[in-house]
């Protein structure tokens, strides 16, 4: 009876332990929101074809310039960067562009953006395209932008009489 008893009073005290663990479970993390980080006008040159490769046609397009405005920054893109294409068989385009920022303060962040550009078949609506970009920022002032995860858009202003994109960068909150 005392063995029953026992095992009783312990199975109630760990019922009541896990009870006691699961409220004290710190609540999920809010599910982030975006905030605009900047809106940009790059600069495009001409294309070049590389040719057919064994993962499909290559191209590159040099990024000769720009500008770019948000909240907490601004500046000009360096004509410096490139984007680099790959049209896949599954009929969208791989893009990774990796190119620098100046801002008007003269500091200068690296900047790599990835997507894929996908063409909608007949009927279909436009694809929106989305990126996801990185940020190599010396340590100081925009040291931030190297810890965070972004989200852009890819897009055209017809606006802009030159060969251009228009990219915007979003900041999860």
């Amino acid at each position: 009876m005392m063995t029953r008893t026992l095992i009783m009073v312990a199975a109630a005290a760990g019922a009541l332990s896990q009870g006691a663990s699961a409220q004290q479970a710190p609540p999920p993390p809010p599910e982030p929101g975006l905030e605009l980080l900047y809106r940009s006008v790059v600069k495009l040159g001409p294309a070049t074809e590389v040719g057919k490769t064994a993962l499909g046609e290559r191209r590159f397009i040099p990024i000769i310039g720009g500008t770019f405005e948000g909240p907490e920054m601004k500046g000009e893109i360096l004509p410096m960067g490139w984007d680099w294409q790959l049209d896949r068989s599954d009929g969208c385009t791989q893009i990774r562009a990796d190119y620098f920022l100046k801002t008007d303060d003269g500091v200068v962040i690296n900047v790599v953006n990835s997507g894929a550009l996908c063409r909608p078949q007949a009927g279909e609506a436009p694809i929106p395209v989305r990126t996801s970009p990185v940020f190599v920022a010396p340590l100081g002032k925009y040291g931030w932008l190297s810890k965070g995860g972004y989200i852009g858009t890819l897009g055209f202003d017809p606006s802009v009489k030159e060969p251009a994109v228009v990219i915007t960068i979003y900041k999860a909150n």
